[in-house]
């Protein structure tokens, strides 16, 4: 297994469906549950642990994980507003290092639960058609709301993998 990537890459199916959709809030509507019986009573070592050398600590895992969750929010709403908008990347090793990053873990779960409540709601409302709608990503190129929806639920999956790999260590 190479820990960088614990679950596999991101897979999108060619033609993703509405029940694609289902399924991928299925995983979002029961992560921040998950993540808090994971890291909720974890002490300062713990939170300090890493799942591989030189890769972020628990506790910046699980600031990332809301921080991309917000970004990836925002561009979800950005592709069904506006026609083929350009969004900036951000740049996520800076992120993990700004001293917001210190703050205990449950302030993330806390906006996780709420970002997570919101891209629900909206992921149950989506149609076909806004499924093929997108958005041009400053350095990845074009990403339909159906690939990101894929990516929300994949991204959180993907980071309580590395948790996990990095408390059995």
């Amino acid at each position: 297994m190479d820990v960088r990537y614990p679950i596999g890459k991101l897979q999108v199916p060619e033609k993703v469906t509405l029940e694609n959709i289902e399924e991928w809030l299925k995983e979002i509507a029961t992560y921040t549950t998950r993540l808090r019986e994971t890291v909720g009573s974890l002490n300062e070592e713990e939170l300090s642990k890493t799942y591989r050398d030189g890769s972020w600590t628990v506790r910046q895992l699980v600031h990332h994980i809301a921080d991309s969750q917000l970004n990836m929010y925002q561009r979800l709403k950005l592709a069904l507003t506006d026609e083929n908008p350009t969004v900036p990347a951000f740049d996520e090793e800076k992120w993990a290092i700004l001293p917001d990053t210190k703050l205990p873990v449950e302030t993330s779960i806390k906006m996780l639960e709420g970002i997570n409540e919101r891209i629900l709601f909206l992921g149950s409302t989506l149609s076909e058609d806004q499924l093929d709608r997108s958005f041009m990503h400053q350095k990845n190129g074009k990403i339909t709301v159906a690939t990101k929806v894929a990516k929300l639920a994949w991204h959180e999956e993907h980071h309580l993998a590395h948790i996990q790999i990095a408390l059995e260590k």
